[in-house]
């Protein structure tokens, strides 16, 4: 099991991340966009700079939804390799079971 503060300090990027997601697309858009002029361009980039590093989504890290573990972890089924082994070694995955020969 993960440390709770770990588990927590995600949650709460995830949050952040939602919050101000739309105002970073805004401001990268204006970023990216070559027709405006340079002035425009570099403002916006003072204001994504002034927004807080944990609202961006990179920051996010995939962690297991049973265990907190940061590492192994299936996108799919958002669980870590560990989990899903012993789920399916319990029975609790219809249609998984543990391979034996």
């Amino acid at each position: 099991m993960a440390k709770t503060s770990a588990i927590q300090r995600n949650l709460k990027r995830i949050k952040m991340a939602k919050r101000f997601d739309a105002k970073r697309k805004k401001l990268r858009a204006i970023v990216r966009n070559k027709k405006l002029p340079l002035n425009e361009r570099f403002a916006a980039q003072l204001k994504l700079s002034k927004l807080p590093k944990n609202s961006s989504k990179i920051r996010i890290r995939n962690r297991c939804e049973i265990t907190g573990r940061p590492h192994g972890v299936y996108r799919k089924l958002r669980i870590s390799r560990i989990a899903l082994r012993e789920m399916a070694s319990s029975g609790k995955i219809p249609g998984m079971t543990k391979s034996s020969w």
